[in-house]
């Protein structure tokens, strides 16, 4: 097992380097935008929810049950590589050249889904190139996450997180307006695009492809290579887990309760990734959403979910992480509730929207909550487990989202399999005690 040196001697967010410059973060966050092409152009918005899960490929509730199939089958995968690749890049200091290898598969398989022609035959073809680039692009967001520690201090890490967090909706912002304004709505788009065999959505892919390759540049060129720890040694591929078993055995005897929070977070966390995969999905198959309308929606909800994140650090400040977590929780199940009975474009609009107010202040202070038990010299360690373990749950609401689509044979009834995840996470969350009385 792993041998950490004493917590006065060691700390990831300090290990005795200068304070990050302003183009170091700004470079870092960069990266943040540039994936938004992947998260709310592709997979949240537009070609997902616009073209994949269409009629051209069996309607919304065939392509929809096949897409969250493809997606859990994803989730498995990152559930089974991503400790190993958070163990291989810390023990080995090579965390930018992964960062960026990754981020290039994500890339290729967005630029693949070019070739998604609009016939049904295409429709696996189309939902495994979305659900490979999402094991990418987590397998990325390890190594990138993990960075945050190069650039940033005790004092500074909350901002430069909440840089990259809002930077991501932003970027998503701008990427969905030039797709839009350029490629979408005009009846002839840039460079002679037209809605001709599904190419205007396909053309979609190709700009996203070029917005993530973009936007990773300046990371790779402004943030230096991380410094192996000599104090860990290398380790195999099978041996990663054993150091896995290892540390969740540690803190199944010193600090139960931080286990118990990883534990409820991965299972809500992998809700709150539900709703941003399947609400625009269900917005056009469910409640009637047209193309302008799921653009309008977006940068709507893109703004209120950015709004939701910045003021809950004020309310988690104040009382804790724990209420935040547990209202934004209670909030998004009643308004997913309502979604689940009633009809109509408004009702979408008024709870959707709600939706996305709750998402950002229950990442956030999931986020903080780990931060604040995080013992000294050990944050980067649990920060690791923290990723591993939400992407260890990250095929439940896929799952529960295909098979109740599955059961009840219609697309809303794929809400139920979302609520239930959110359900089970906030009731393992209760019990768990907050920092303050941890500490």
């Amino acid at each position: 097992m792993t041998e950490y040196p004493p917590a006065a001697t060691y700390s990831p967010a300090v290990n005795g380097k200068t304070p990050a410059t302003k183009t170091q973060i700004a470079a870092w966050a960069a990266w943040d935008w540039g994936g938004a092409a992947f998260n709310a152009v592709m997979t949240t918005f537009i070609f997902t929810a616009l073209y994949l899960t269409g009629d051209a490929f069996g309607g919304a509730d065939h392509a929809s049950g096949v897409l969250a199939m493809a997606l859990s089958v994803s989730g498995l995968a990152i559930a089974l590589l991503a400790p190993v690749a958070g163990q291989r890049t810390d023990h080995s200091g090579r965390r930018k050249l992964w960062l960026g290898i990754n981020t290039a598969f994500v890339a290729a398989l967005t630029a693949s889904c070019f070739f998604v022609q609009p016939h049904e035959s295409y429709l696996l073809f189309g939902c495994f190139a979305i659900a490979a680039g999402h094991v990418f692009f987590e397998l990325a967001s390890v190594n990138y996450n993990a960075m945050l520690l190069q650039i940033s201090t005790k004092s500074s890490i909350g901002r430069i997180s909440g840089i990259g967090w809002a930077a991501g909706y932003v970027g998503g912002i701008v990427a969905l307006l030039i797709v839009f304004y350029a490629l979408i709505k005009p009846e002839v788009g840039i460079f002679g695009v037209t809605s001709a065999d599904g190419m205007t959505y396909r053309v979609v892919a190709l700009f996203s492809a070029a917005w993530i390759i973009l936007f990773s540049i300046p990371v790779m060129l402004a943030i230096p290579e991380s410094v192996p720890d000599p104090s860990m040694p290398k380790v195999g591929f099978f041996q990663a887990y054993v150091e896995l078993w290892h540390t969740v055995k540690r803190l199944a005897k010193t600090s139960p309760h931080t286990l118990f929070f990883l534990v409820s977070s991965a299972v809500f966390r992998d809700g709150l990734a539900a709703i941003f995969t399947f609400g625009a999905v269900i917005a056009v198959g469910t409640f009637g959403f047209k193309t302008g309308d799921v653009l309008i929606f977006a940068i709507a909800g893109n703004v209120v979910a950015a709004v939701g994140a910045l003021s809950a650090g004020f309310f988690d400040d104040r009382f804790g992480p724990k209420p935040v977590i547990v209202v934004s929780l209670l909030g998004l199940l009643g308004s997913g509730t309502v979604l689940l009975f009633m009809e109509g474009k408004t009702v979408f609009w008024i709870f959707g929207l709600l939706l996305c107010l709750f998402v950002g202040p229950a990442q956030s202070s999931a986020r903080t909550f780990i931060g604040r038990l995080a013992p000294e010299g050990r944050e980067g360690e649990l920060y690791g487990l923290y990723a591993t373990t939400g992407r260890a749950a990250s095929f439940l609401a896929p799952s529960l989202f295909a098979l109740c689509i599955a059961l009840f044979g219609a697309q809303r009834w794929g809400i139920i399999g979302i609520l239930v995840v959110l359900l089970a996470g906030l009731l393992l969350l209760i019990p768990v005690k907050p920092p303050a009385h941890v500490r």
